[in-house]
This record gives structure tokens, C-alpha cells and sequence, in this order.
């Protein structure tokens, strides 16, 4: 995908005066750097010393080292899978090259190369992940709880081969911030845990290739942060990395000024991208977590390095870290809102270790855990880690305790997320917030007054996840688009006008007019939004515990015109839908389970699975991946004066 020029100049006027100018700075430097390379500084008597405290591995748990050992066997036999796409090339990888297009990037100044357009490069993501090097973070790892050579060996081998297929500013890993950043971090945490290993020192401090890499990569970050409308979670990731390594990496003449800058600049990006509620103002899950994870181990190596944190950053993750506790359903899954693309800060587990557990469960080790906090039963090797580095926080800690909620929240008014509690683990995500975060709400979907509905973990009526970024437009409108979710679209219009990938020119604004959570017996929640002129969408839900019903209510007031109402099913959900009703029925853990569906009788109702052309009813579990799922969607007229009522009622 290559943006057009539409797209820049629609992108350039939802810029400001002091974001312009920045990048025409930006430009400048660009041009500068092409005929003259920054040249890095001689250094001599480098020494690495943010190390493991004693005792730290073996706090790692044995189950979760077996995972780990298990995922890093399979690395070394070449295995691999990066958004759904198996690789069986990991032994020896081409860093340039895209196994699902087939593609390779082309080589040549870093800022001349077109990273968005497939039929150049290939699928940027398939190329940049692996390039993350969070596979070594992984690989080391293996080698610090075990002893075993042949994974530290491995890591040093990959490492060598990619700085020397990646020289400085040339080629398409030294395009994107959020890359670098998270590469740094990756690299930090490889020779802390390769610290053992009697050939760590001359694959980090004393190999010239190594320390010349470290320096551009922190050279370019401090040259080229994101900002503006961009200072969403990538100056999160740029902002992390670029501290880690001038923490740990303290060894270039501008590493003092470029830990002190990289940390105002991380607590003030913290601080503008997180709700005072807790919630990440991208209002998009997995960005939440991206987030924390930078932020927690940001503050590992600020207190490895005994540097002091600024004050606003342990009360963000801490209130990150109640916010998460809240939101998730009783499988400590959080909701699906919003962009994902699986991205983590830092990986030092096996794949079958639950993200948002170990998070929860370094949380408890940093900040303690309150007692209404979901109990996390699994084990990860992070967690003991990360906590070996960091003081804890709060009584006996490093700053007085903070308030924190005395119960579960249920409603989170700055970010108009509602999550409402029935039996059975019945879980109801409403959503009355604003769409996405800054002028471009980059990461936003069109989903205003859309539900979530699980019972004991299994989506039913799901939001469909976001499947793409680039290459495949089609696929990335209909996944961020209004009828891609369990809301109503009027006149066959998104509720927020779309002016690209990655940019938003009109947004839809939502308010919450009931969250009542106190009735034991009934739940309530109401909002409305305004993003059809001369219309008004608005949307009551109730949860009934008796009946264990979910009931749905909507009204358009205004103008009115033909309306869509669509209700994605979970792909684990099969409907047979006859008429206005649907039977549903999944499997949980071996036992049948079953709901009806009675859907509003003034409209048409049809059910859509797997179709592509346009595309409707598709269920992606995460980036890359997508299958076919059931979609619901009710055809008819509003008039301004009828209301649809939808009941989700629960079986036995």
C-alpha cells in the first residue's frame, strides 16, 4: 500500500504548527545524514554491569521453564511463526526478505525505501518482526536458566549476521522508531541474560561492530522521535528502548543526555497517552499492554542503574495495572477493542505463556496485587525477572502507597468503557468513548455503542479483531469499519469518516448517559453518539442476572434513514437462525453450552460467513490470521420514532 498525495496532505492537516515544523526539521536532517553519516565515537574500557541479581533465575518457576526451553528448541531447529505465516528458515534467516509475498526489500538509503508499499517490499510486518529480535530475548533466556551453549551461541551467530546485513541507515530495519527502540531493549536484555556465558562481553562491549550499531540506533532515535499526532505507543517503545540502552549501554560521550532526555520524554508520553482511569487512551487492548510492558521494564532499568524515576511514571503503570485487573473477563482475557497486532515490549517466554497473566502477575510482584483482583494461576519467567530489578513500589517501597479502588471498577468515565458482571461468568464490554487518541485516532476503529458479550471466556457475540495493516485494503476497511462490528450503521456510512489507513478526518462523538452497576439484580448502561449529521444513534443494555439475559436496545433519532444492525458471532459459536431468532450453541472445556438469540422483528435478517467480496463474517484472533465466523446483520428503515430490541438469553 503507497499512500497517495491525498493522503498526505490529508495527513498533513491534522497536523499543528509545531508538528509541521518538526518534520520539515526531520526532512532536513534526512538529507543531511544521506551525504553525511553520523560517525560514531571511539570507546574503549566498556564495561556491562546491569546484571541479574543473585538468586534472580532461580526464582524462575519450573513450568515455565520447560515452556521456554521448549519454544527455544524449536527456534533452534529453524521454526518460527510470525502473524500466521510458519517459517522454517530461522536457522539462517534473510533479514530482508517476506515469506508470504516472497518478496525482498530493496537495499539502498534507509529514508528512500518505500516500507508501505507491498509490491516493493512485501509485507513490512512479516519483514520487521523477526527483527525485533525478541526470538533472542527468547533464545537467551533458554541459555541463563539452563547453561546450555548452543542457544548463547546461536544469539551471537543471528546477531553477527544482522548487524552485518544491516549497516547503518541503509536498508528498511532503519526506517521506523518503534523498530529500533524495541530492538535496543531486545539487545539490552540478551547480554544481561548471556552474562554467563564466557563470549558475552566480546558480542557486546568489546566487538566495534556491536557498539557502532548501539550508538546509531540510539543516534536515530534521538533525531527522529515520533510526535505530534503521532506520539501515540510508538514514542512509548522509541522512548523505552532509548533508555534501556543508555542506561545499560552507558558507554558513548552522549549517553547521560540521552537517558535523561529519553526519561522526561517517557514520563511525559506516559502520562498524555494513559486515562487518569488507567486505561490507554488508544482505547485499543493490546496497545494497553505494548504500552506497560515498556513501561515496567523502563523502570527495571532505572532502578538496575540506580537512576531516580520521575514521580508521575509508577503511578501511570500502577494505575495501568489496576485498570487491566478490572477489565478483564474471568479468563483474564481483556477486551478486544480497537487495533492489535500482536505487539510485544518484551518477550522472555515460551508462546503458550498467557501475556495478560504474566502482567497481572508482575504487577503483584511490583505494586501487590488488590483483593479484587482476578487470581492468576499461571506461571511466567518474566515476571521473577523483571521483579529481581525493580524496587517495589508503595508501603515499604520506594513512595508512599497510592489510593486504589476498595472494589472491582465497572465503569471507566474518561475512556466510556463499561465492563457489566452477571452469572456464569457472563462479561458485557460497552463502548461510549471517544474514537481513538490524537487528531489522526490512528489505531480507532468505527465502532462507537458496540458490545462485547463472553460467557466464561468464549466470545459470542465478539468484536471481529483487526486481521491487517498493510497491503490488503480492503481487508483493513472492512475490519475497522462500522458493520465490522456489533453496533448499527446508518445510510451505509461509517459513524467516523476515514481518510486512509491510519487516519481518521472525522470522528464520532460518543457520551455515556447511564453506567449503573450497583442492582445486583440488573445492570445498566446507555449512550449515544452523533457521527450520522442529523442523526442520533443511541443504545441502551441491560444484564439481568435472574434470567441471565442481555438485552439490547436501540433508537435513531433524527433524520433516520436504512439502517444495518449486525451481531458478530465467536468462531467457536455456530447459529442456525430462522426468521428473527437464533439458536446458538459452542463447546466449553468439553460441555455444550447453548444461548437464543432474538434479534428486532423490523428487520430482515440474514446470516454471512466467510464471504469476501465484499467481506462479512470473518473473526481474526490475531494479526495475520483470519477465519470465518458468523455475522447477523438485520436490514430495514428507521424512522425516528421505532426502537430495535435485541435479547442474548442464556440456556442451561
Amino acid at each position: 500500500m503507497t499512500m497517495s498525495a491525498g493522503w498526505y496532505l490529508r495527513r498533513l492537516s491534522r497536523m499543528g504548527p509545531s508538528e509541521v515544523g518538526g518534520r520539515v526539521g526531520d526532512a532536513v536532517r534526512r538529507r543531511r545524514w544521506r551525504s553525511a553519516r553520523p560517525v560514531c565515537p571511539s570507546v574503549t574500557g566498556a564495561r556491562f554491569t546491569a546484571v541479574l541479581p543473585a538468586g534472580a533465575l532461580a526464582a524462575v518457576p519450573p513450568d515455565a521453564a520447560k515452556r521456554l526451553v521448549a519454544d527455544a528448541d524449536r527456534l533452534m531447529a529453524g521454526h518460527a511463526e510470525y502473524f500466521g505465516v510458519e517459517r522454517d528458515d530461522m536457522v539462517a534467516p534473510d533479514w530482508c526478505h517476506d515469506p508470504k509475498t516472497g518478496r525482498r526489500a530493496p537495499w539502498g538509503y534507509a529514508f528512500d525505501v518505500p516500507y508501505r508499499s507491498e509490491e516493493t517490499v512485501g509485507d513490512i510486518k512479516q519483514i520487521w518482526e523477526p527483527s525485533r529480535h525478541q526470538y533472542l530475548t527468547v533464545l537467551a533466556a533458554a541459555y541463563a536458566v539452563t547453561g546450555d551453549e548452543r542457544y548463547a551461541e546461536r544469539v551471537a551467530e543471528h546477531l553477527r549476521s544482522w548487524w552485518a546485513a544491516n549497516a547503518p541507515l541503509r536498508g528498511v530495519h532503519w526506517t521506523s522508531g518503534i523498530e529500533l527502540g524495541i530492538r535496543l531493549l531486545s539487545w539490552v536484555w540478551v547480554r544481561r541474560l548471556l552474562d554467563g556465558w564466557s563470549g558475552a562481553a566480546g558480542l557486546f562491549e568489546d566487538n566495534p561492530v556491536a557498539l557502532r550499531q548501539i550508538w546509531h540506533h540510539q543516534r536515530w532515535l534521538a533525531a527522529f522521535p515520533s510526535r505530534g499526532s503521532s506520539a501515540n505507543n510508538h514514542v512509548i517503545a522509541e522512548t523505552a528502548g532509548q533508555f534501556a540502552a543508555a542506561c545499560a549501554f552507558d558507554w558513548f560521550p552522549s549517553s547521560a543526555r540521552w537517558r535523561d532526555d529519553a526519561l522526561r520524554s517517557l514520563e511525559r508520553h506516559l502520562r498524555s497517552n494513559t486515562f487518569l482511569s488507567g486505561l490507554n487512551r488508544e482505547l485499543a487492548s493490546e496497545y494497553h499492554g505494548l504500552v506497560l510492558e515498556l513501561g515496567l521494564a523502563a523502570v527495571a532499568e532505572a532502578d538496575a542503574a540506580g537512576v531516580p524515576v520521575p514521580g508521575a511514571i509508577r503511578p501511570v503503570l500502577l494505575r495501568m495495572t489496576d485498570a487491566l485487573a478490572a477489565v478483564v473477563d474471568g479468563r483474564l482475557r481483556p477486551p478486544r477493542q480497537g487495533d492489535s497486532d500482536d505487539g510485544h515490549g518484551l518477550v522472555l517466554d515460551g508462546a503458550d505463556t498467557d501475556r495478560w497473566g504474566s502482567l497481572l502477575a508482575t504487577g503483584d510482584a511490583v505494586f501487590g496485587r488488590l483483593d479484587w483482583w482476578p487470581e492468576v494461576t499461571g506461571t511466567d519467567v518474566r515476571t521473577p525477572l523483571l521483579a529481581a530489578l525493580v524496587r517495589p513500589y508503595g508501603k515499604g517501597g520506594t513512595a508512599p502507597a497510592l489510593p486504589r479502588p476498595a472494589t472491582r471498577p465497572a465503569h471507566f468515565p474518561d475512556a466510556g468503557m463499561t465492563v457489566l458482571r452477571g452469572p456464569e461468568e457472563i462479561w458485557v464490554r460497552c463502548d461510549g468513548g471517544p474514537h481513538g487518541f490524537l487528531s489522526i485516532a490512528a489505531h480507532a476503529h468505527a465502532d462507537a455503542l458496540s458490545v462485547e458479550v463472553r460467557h466464561d471466556g468464549v466470545d459470542v457475540l465478539a468484536d471481529p479483531g483487526t486481521y491487517c495493516y498493510h497491503g490488503q485494503p480492503e481487508w483493513r476497511q472492512y475490519f475497522r469499519s462500522t458493520l465490522g462490528h456489533n453496533t448499527l450503521r446508518l445510510g451505509g456510512a461509517d459513524q467516523s469518516a476515514s481518510g486512509g489507513p491510519f487516519l481518521w478526518t472525522r470522528h464520532a462523538g460518543s457520551r455515556v448517559l447511564v453506567a449503573d452497576t450497583s442492582d445486583e439484580k440488573v445492570a445498566r448502561w446507555s449512550a449515544e453518539h452523533d457521527g450520522y449529521e442529523g442523526s442520533v444513534h443511541r443504545r441502551r443494555v441491560e444484564l439481568t442476572a435472574a434470567s441471565r439475559e442481555v438485552k439490547v436496545v436501540d433508537e435513531v433519532r433524527g433524520r433516520g434513514g436504512s439502517v444495518e444492525l449486525a451481531f458478530h458471532l465467536g468462531p467457536l459459536v455456530s447459529a442456525e437462525l430462522t426468521g428473527n431468532r437464533a439458536v446458538l450453541t459452542w463447546t466449553r472445556d468439553g460441555e455444550d453450552r447453548s444461548a437464543v438469540l432474538d434479534l428486532p422483528g423490523e428487520l430482515t435478517w440474514r446470516a454471512h460467513r466467510g464471504e469476501s467480496e465484499p467481506p462479512l463474517g470473518w473473526y481474526s484472533a490475531g494479526f495475520g490470521r483470519k477465519e470465518p465466523s458468523t455475522t447477523l446483520v438485520g436490514s430495514g428503515f428507521a424512522d425516528g420514532t421505532r426502537e430495535f430490541v435485541t435479547v442474548l438469553g442464556f440456556g442451561g
